[in-house]
C-alpha cells in the first residue's frame, strides 16, 4: 500500500496514512482516462450551433438571369452555396452530442488518474479541512504553504463554507467526493483531499 503524508492545514506533517492499493495503486491505464475525459468534454457541449441551409436563407425566390446567351455562368438561385449570402451546404443543427461509455472504464479511469497523482507525488492529504466563516484568506496561505497553484480540493462533503472560500481563488476548485470525476483530476495539477474523503472514495471504489 502507497503511504503518503498527511498533513494540517499549516502545511505541518502530523503523521502518515496508506492509501488502498486497488484505489490509488492500480496500473494507469491512460486509454480509459482518454475515453472518459472525451466523453466528459462532449457531455458539456450545449449543442445550439446552427446554420441555415440554402432552403432555409430568405430570398432566391427567381432566376437571377436566364439560362442562355448572357456569358455568364448558368445559376438557379442566388442563395446557392457558392453566393455571397448564400446557403450553407452541410449545416451545423441543433443537437446531442452526448454519450457513455461503460461503467468498468470509468471506475478504471477514475482509479487510474487518482493513481497518476500519488505517482508524481502531487496528492496532499489532508487531517480535516474546517472553518468557522467563509474565509479567502485562510485557504489562500494554505496553498501557498503547500506551493499549490492549479489544485483541486475534494472534501468529504458539499460545504458552503468552503465553497465561498475558494471560489474566487484563481486556479483553484473545490468539489465535495460524491462529484469527484476524472476530468477535474487530471485538469488540476495538485490534488488536495481530506482523510474523511480518501476513507470515502476507497469505501466506494475499492
Amino acid at each position: 500500500m502507497p503511504k503518503v503524508a498527511l498533513y494540517n492545514m499549516n502545511a505541518e506533517q502530523v503523521g502518515e496514512i496508506e492509501l488502498c492499493d486497488a484505489v490509488f495503486g492500480v496500473e494507469i491505464n491512460k486509454e480509459a482516462v482518454h475515453q472518459v475525459v472525451k466523453m466528459q468534454l462532449a457531455n458539456k457541449r450545449q449543442g445550439t450551433q446552427s446554420a441555415l441551409t440554402r432552403a432555409e436563407v430568405s430570398g432566391g425566390g427567381i432566376k437571377p438571369w436566364r439560362q442562355k446567351g448572357t456569358g455568364r455562368a448558368r445559376h438557379g438561385s442566388i442563395r446557392s452555396p457558392q453566393w455571397t449570402h448564400g446557403g450553407i451546404v452541410f449545416a451545423p443543427k441543433p443537437r446531442d452530442y452526448s454519450y457513455t461509455v461503460p461503467k468498468k472504464i470509468k471506475r478504471l479511469a477514475l482509479k487510474s488518474a487518482m493513481t497518476s497523482k500519488v505517482v508524481g507525488n502531487n496528492i496532499i492529504v489532508l487531517d480535516e479541512l474546517k472553518l468557522d466563516a467563509p474565509k479567502t484568506k485562510t485557504i489562500v496561505e494554505m496553498l501557498k504553504k503547500f506551493e499549490a497553484k492549479k489544485t483541486l480540493i475534494v472534501v468529504e462533503e458539499a460545504c458552503d463554507t468552503i465553497y465561498k472560500s475558494v471560489r474566487n481563488i484563481e486556479g483553484a476548485h473545490v468539489l465535495p467526493v460524491n462529484n469527484l470525476n476524472v476530468y477535474d483530476i487530471i485538469k488540476y495539477e495538485k490534488f488536495i483531499i481530506t482523510k474523511g474523503a480518501v476513507a470515502k472514495v476507497e469505501e466506494v471504489y475499492a
